[in-house]
């Protein structure tokens, strides 16, 4: 876990300064996509120039190093080890990697919530086609008032019959923050290994990823620690190490031929090699040639957060979710995600009328330049906004949202369906 950095609050609307943000958009949406800090951006700009300028002596010479620094840096911020920590594109590339890697007994189910995010409901669709498994959810209390409500539903819903517990950290469409140690925990006491979506989780939270327990622990490092695209991660769970095919069968597949031959095989699946890995983690992580400079580059976004001061960041974050859980309830929206402490972080999600057309909901806003998500689920059925409110989030910004949204909900009721390019 990060050291905490300075004690006074920083200066907001300096730290504001060095995002590279567009001054003409109000953005509300890092849960989707998270900007870049300006030395994150230089970092990145810096490793890429060095493979453009010499791809060869990128690759053989200089990233080994550099990549291993990454992985020890960045398990280290999560509270695991670097032998147990996979690079991932990702959070999607590793519960894919998890999901078709891992062999579960047949003639059982898999066991999600009913809030998890869609293309990943359909990957363990395809599990439960492949391996002649049923997928099955359980509703989620989504406004809770104790995490325990949430517990109580798991326990209730996992079977004999189910062979694996898939759920996220924090969900996707609401924000809301689940007690993934004491989910991991019942579903172990129960035989049942579990794969956590932690895509909001790293940086939002403060996360210690091995004492949560999950057998397979996902999560993106693009969102709200504010790293490059292309920076995902799996962690596996001690015990699960060699539980896993890879998705890929490149040159870390037989750690004994690997093609550079004066390179010096390490000792043991889990010493460190010449690679800037270990034999079993480049066995599910390398993929041939790629790129991945933004893994390269998180250390430097996890140093930009850092010297803000995480408790100063998350402190900012929770001042920023009172004031849109106020300014926007003002205006007369639900809310979706729960205000007891601990179970919302940086997102706050609002329910919207279901006599709203989401297209024209969308195309209103962004007419606005609100860069913010309109969320239809189908299971259960709802419409939903949500905001995301980082430490460079303004109230300013937000009261952009409470003014312009009444005139954009009325126009979505009253417009008709648009086109997808907005005409």
């Amino acid at each position: 876990m990060p050291s905490e950095q300075p004690s006074a609050s920083p200066d907001w609307s300096a730290a504001r300064a060095r995002m590279i943000l567009d001054p003409t958009v109000t953005m509300l949406n890092t849960g989707s996509f998270g900007p870049l800090p300006q030395p994150v951006f230089d970092r990145v700009t810096a490793i890429r120039h060095c493979l453009a300028a010499g791809p060869t002596d990128f690759y053989v010479r200089q990233a080994p190093p550099l990549l291993w620094e990454a992985r020890e840096r960045i398990a280290t911020f999560l509270g695991t080890t670097p032998q147990r920590f996979v690079f991932t594109t990702n959070v999607s590339a590793a519960i894919n990697l998890v999901a078709s890697g891992l062999r579960l007994n047949s003639g059982g189910e898999i066991l999600m919530t009913d809030h998890e995010y869609g293309c990943m409901a359909w990957c363990w669709d395809r599990v439960g086609q492949r391996q002649a498994l049923s997928v099955r959810t359980f509703p989620l209390p989504t406004m809770a008032s104790d995490p325990n409500e949430i517990v109580e539903a798991m326990c209730r819903a996992i079977t004999p019959r189910t062979r694996v517990l898939f759920f996220s950290h924090v969900l996707s469409p609401t924000g809301l923050v689940l007690p993934a140690k004491e989910l991991c925990a019942e579903a172990r006491k129960r035989g049942v290994p579990t794969v956590v979506d932690g895509a909001h989780a790293a940086a939002m939270l403060p996360l210690n990823v091995d004492s949560i327990g999950a057998d397979f622990y996902t999560g993106n490092l693009h969102k709200w620690l504010l790293a490059p695209s292309g920076a995902g991660f799996l962690v596996i769970g001690r015990g699960n190490e060699d539980r896993l095919q890879p998705l890929h069968v490149s040159w870390g597949y037989h750690a004994d031929k690997y093609p550079i031959g004066e390179i010096t095989k390490s000792e043991g699946p889990d010493a460190r090699d010449n690679y800037g890995s270990t034999p079993r983690i480049r066995f599910l992580e390398f993929e041939g040639t790629r790129d991945f400079c933004p893994w390269l580059a998180v250390p430097a976004a996890i140093d930009f957060q850092t010297e803000l001061g995480w408790n100063a960041v998350r402190n900012r974050i929770a001042e920023l979710a009172t004031y849109t859980r106020k300014v926007i309830g003002d205006i007369g929206l639900s809310l979706a995600t729960p205000a007891a402490p601990g179970m919302h972080g940086a997102m706050t999600a609002f329910n919207l009328p279901t006599t709203v057309n989401t297209a024209r909901l969308r195309k209103e806003l962004w007419d606005r330049r609100i860069e913010i998500p309109v969320i239809e689920r189908t299971h259960p059925d709802r419409l939903l906004l949500r905001v995301s409110h980082h430490f460079y989030t303004t109230e300013a910004e937000i009261d952009v949202l409470a003014n312009e949204l009444p005139t954009c909900l009325q126009a979505a009721r009253s417009g008709g369906i648009i086109t997808s390019n907005g005409g």
